[in-house]
C-alpha cells in the first residue's frame, strides 16, 4: 500500500487531527509526520497499514462531544486532558472558576507546567504501574498546592481516570475529590 504525503495531510486535516496527535498514535515524533506530509520521508509498509487503520476507523465525533458535555456540565471540579500530551480538552464550570484566566487560554494547551510536585511524581510512576497498557485505569492520590497564580491547584485528593476517546487515543479525567 502506498500513501502520499498530501494524502496523509488531507486525511489528518479532515479528522481535525494535529500532527503531534497523529505522531502519538503511530509512535513516531511530530517531525516524522511533517516530513511524510512534505514528501521528504517515505512511509514504511507497516506505518502505511497503521495509518490506514487510523483513517478508515469509524470516527464518532458525537461520542467525544457527549463526553465533553458531561465534563462541562459536571457540578464537580473536573477536567479532561489528552493522556499523553496533557492538552486540555474540556473543563467543568466549577473547575474553570478555580482558574485566573478564561478557558480559552488553556484549551488545547498542555497543563503539565502547572502540575504540583505530587502530580509530577505520580505522572512519572504511571509507566511502572501499567497505566499506559491499561492495567491501571484509575488512580487517587493526595496533592499539594502548586502556588501558581494563573492556574492554582489547592492541596487535596485528586482522581485520575483513564478513558478511551473516539479516535482510540487515551484521555484522562481529572477530578478533585475534596
Amino acid at each position: 500500500m502506498t500513501i502520499s504525503g498530501t494524502g496523509i495531510r488531507r486525511m489528518r486535516v479532515l479528522r481535525s487531527m494535529k500532527q503531534q496527535h497523529l505522531a502519538e498514535l503511530l509512535g513516531v515524533n511530530q517531525a516524522t509526520v511533517s516530513r511524510w506530509e512534505r514528501g521528504q520521508l517515505a512511509v514504511s509498509p507497516e506505518q502505511a497499514v497503521r495509518l490506514d487503520r487510523i483513517f478508515v476507523s469509524p470516527w464518532h465525533v458525537s461520542a467525544d462531544a457527549a463526553l465533553k458535555r458531561l465534563v462541562e456540565d459536571s457540578i464537580r471540579p473536573v477536567h479532561l486532558i489528552c493522556d499523553v500530551t496533557h492538552r486540555l480538552l474540556s473543563a467543568s464550570r466549577s473547575r474553570q472558576a478555580e482558574w485566573r484566566a478564561p478557558l480559552a487560554a488553556f484549551l488545547g494547551r498542555s497543563l503539565f507546567s502547572y502540575a504540583s510536585a505530587e502530580i509530577a511524581a505520580n505522572e512519572q510512576s504511571l509507566e511502572e504501574r501499567g497505566w499506559h497498557e491499561g492495567r491501571l485505569l484509575s488512580l487517587t492520590f493526595e496533592t499539594g498546592a502548586n502556588h501558581n497564580a494563573l492556574m492554582p491547584i489547592i492541596a487535596g485528593r485528586v482522581t485520575w481516570d483513564r478513558i478511551t476517546l473516539s479516535d482510540g487515543s487515551a484521555g484522562r479525567l481529572v477530578t478533585t475529590i475534596d
